[in-house]
């Protein structure tokens, strides 16, 4: 892996974990699900734009179409949506903790409902894995974590993960900044009701901190880590891509730590770690062999 490869990473997982520090800001000044709905529209006008400016088209094919409705319909409005909705009682760091799971919740399906084989030292991951979260979540259950909150975060995550699985190995595309911005018009268009008929009328607390908040939100993890995901797939192949979400519960406690002023207790950073060192093991035993190359020719055209 190179150098720009390990950048693009942790630029992503950086992006990623600090989205749960500005949604939170960002939930509990303003309705959820429209705050959500905005930020969507906002980020179709512009990646459709600049997209557009790129000279990509959105005639897309077939498998095209359905990976962007899968991915706005279980990224966009399942997952964020419950997510947003969540944050309102749960802390940003409980909620990026759940998320990491993702990765993990990804091999384990992929052997329950797919008949994939794991690896020894993947099994051993996963068992860390849910350690890691039960140590956390355990002890902030203790300290007045909403468990109706929890239990949002949870299905959020699993929607994620049925996406992911779905829609494992499309990219490549020409047009994925198109791609992007349509996933967000689908999100917005599937969360415009419920968020009318669930908080009309709801006030906002309008403040400088929820302006910044949202402008970052809609920029970063909404529009320039997707984007960035996107790449790194389809430069080092989704595997290796996922490697670096091992890094996401240890930013997302940290960050909520330094901007939110959130608890950072022993058991979280022994929790983090523990989940940290899990997803890293699942993810390694699920790396190809080193010795097991594809002809230069299939290399060749994966990147095209």
């Amino acid at each position: 892996m190179d150098l720009k490869s390990v950048a693009m990473g942790l630029g992503f997982a950086f992006m990623w974990a600090s989205a749960f520090t500005s949604t939170r800001v960002i939930v509990t000044a303003a309705p959820p699900l429209t705050a959500l709905v905005i930020r969507f529209a906002l980020s179709a006008i512009i990646g459709i734009a600049i997209a557009r400016a790129m000279g990509q088209s959105w005639r897309l094919t077939r498998n095209e179409w359905r990976v962007l409705i899968i991915f706005g319909v279980a990224q966009n409005a399942l997952y964020l949506g419950l997510n947003w909705i969540a944050m309102q009682t749960v802390q940003a760091s409980a909620a990026a903790i759940i998320a990491s799971m993702m990765p993990l919740l990804v091999a384990f399906f992929g052997w329950a409902w797919m008949g994939e084989r794991l690896r020894p030292v993947a099994v051993a991951g996963l068992i860390l894995g849910v350690i890691g979260v039960a140590i956390v979540m355990g002890v902030r259950l203790q300290h007045g974590l909403d468990p109706f909150g929890v239990v949002l975060c949870l299905v959020a995550v699993v929607a994620l993960t049925v996406a992911t699985l779905v829609a494992r190995g499309a990219g490549g595309s020409r047009n994925m900044l198109m791609i992007v911005g349509l996933q967000m018009a689908v999100g917005a268009a599937v969360l415009t009701l419920p968020a009318i008929a669930m908080e009309w009328g709801r006030e906002i607390e309008w403040s400088w901190t929820l302006v910044l908040a949202f402008l970052y939100t809609v920029a970063a993890p909404g529009l320039a880590a997707t984007f960035i995901w996107f790449l790194l797939v389809n430069r080092i192949g989704a595997v290796r891509a996922a490697t670096f979400h091992f890094l996401s519960p240890i930013f997302g406690v940290t960050i909520a730590a330094i901007f939110l002023g959130e608890r950072f207790g022993l058991s979280d950073i022994i929790g983090a770690c523990i989940v940290a060192a899990g997803i890293l093991m699942v993810q390694m035993a699920r790396l190809p062999d080193a010795t097991a190359q594809p002809p230069a020719t299939a290399r060749t055209e994966s990147r095209s």
